[in-house]
């Protein structure tokens, strides 16, 4: 009986959980993939936001210019929910302006041919992050790797172009398709739910990234927990700069010219820190609770045994091999 009990492994609450995410978050040198991030958004943002919003603008044409103006206020809204007035006012307003309204074909090619190569790049390093998370790296070849970091930042930017004006304006014309007596509380009911599912859905493709970034990929649902977990890391960080920020502001120390830029900075160092925090998470999650493999990972698994043992014990090897993938396949009637 003392031999049994002293060979259970330990119990795994949540403090071991805790604890082995910072672990695993300190050895992974969370800080400089963060600060490396950050960096990369910083450089994808103005490119980005010319690919994006110049092919926006295109839409005024054919919805109108309140369709224009209903995206921009709802744009600046949002900003103005997570940064610094400074931040929105001198950085992410001004440029909004510029674009959402010209519309034209060359600015919607160069911007996206240059975005390209940014926006691809601070894809890659979360993609580098999250691998490195859940010990992955150099599964992938690190030029497919690049080519992959690519393709997402690519059908990200088209989910983009398609979802921003359906949550622009969306939410106004869904009161259209109902009676005028419901139309009041309906409203509200919008009006109340509309940041919680907006977050909902930011969790949501969150965990798809967390998923499709993996070479050997977990299921779904393993994506939810770190997901969840970086939007309260980014909510709470955004907040806490917030204040931060003010209270430096009413003390009189400024960094002039520099604070706007410093204070975007430190806002991008979050939003890395919350990625790469939740595949922390997500991998201590892993590691503690491992995620059992599906029909078509135990088939795959086989076949590579079946190879590898094929090649190191020749014949004697593979029939046995054989023998045990063909007892363990579930019979059909």
């Amino acid at each position: 009986m003392s031999e049994q009990t002293g060979s259970q492994p330990p119990r795994k609450g949540a403090r071991r959980l805790i604890g082995r995410t910072f672990a695993k978050a300190w050895d992974g040198n969370i800080f400089s993939e963060s600060a490396e991030a950050a960096f990369w958004q910083t450089l994808s943002l103005p490119p980005l936001l010319l690919g994006l919003l110049g092919s926006l603008g295109f839409m005024g044409d054919w919805f109108g210019q309140g369709f224009v103006t209903t995206v921009h206020d709802k744009i600046i809204t949002f900003c103005e929910r997570v940064f610094t007035g400074n931040v929105v006012q001198q950085i992410i307003e001004p440029t909004v302006d510029d674009i959402l309204t010209i519309g034209k074909g060359e600015i919607v090619s160069v911007g996206f041919v240059i975005s390209l190569w940014a926006g691809s790049s601070a894809m890659s390093s979360f993609v580098d992050a999250i691998t490195v998370a859940h010990d992955q790296y150099g599964v992938r070849n690190e030029v497919w790797q690049r080519i992959f970091a690519l393709l997402l930042y690519l059908c990200g930017l088209v989910l983009l172009v398609i979802g921003l004006p359906v949550i622009a304006v969306g939410p106004d014309v869904l009161t259209d398709f109902f009676p005028d007596s419901w139309r009041p509380t309906l409203s509200t009911w919008i009006g109340v739910g509309y940041y919680p599912v907006l977050a909902v859905g930011l969790i949501l493709a969150l965990a798809t990234l967390y998923k499709l970034a993996l070479p050997r990929r977990l299921p779904w649902h393993r994506g939810l927990p770190g997901a969840a977990l970086a939007m309260v890391i980014f909510l709470l960080s955004s907040i806490g700069l917030r204040l931060y920020l003010g209270w430096i502001t009413s003390t009189g120390y400024t960094y002039g010219a520099l604070a706007t830029p410093i204070a975007w900075l430190l806002f991008t160092y979050f939003i890395g820190m919350a990625v790469v925090g939740g595949a922390y998470f997500n991998s201590a999650i892993q590691e503690l609770w491992p995620a059992k493999m599906t029909r078509r990972q135990r088939r795959r698994w086989r076949r590579l045994e079946l190879e590898r043992m094929s090649s190191e014990g020749g014949a004697t090897a593979a029939p046995q091999v054989a023998e045990e993938a063909r007892v363990d396949r579930p019979r059909t009637e």
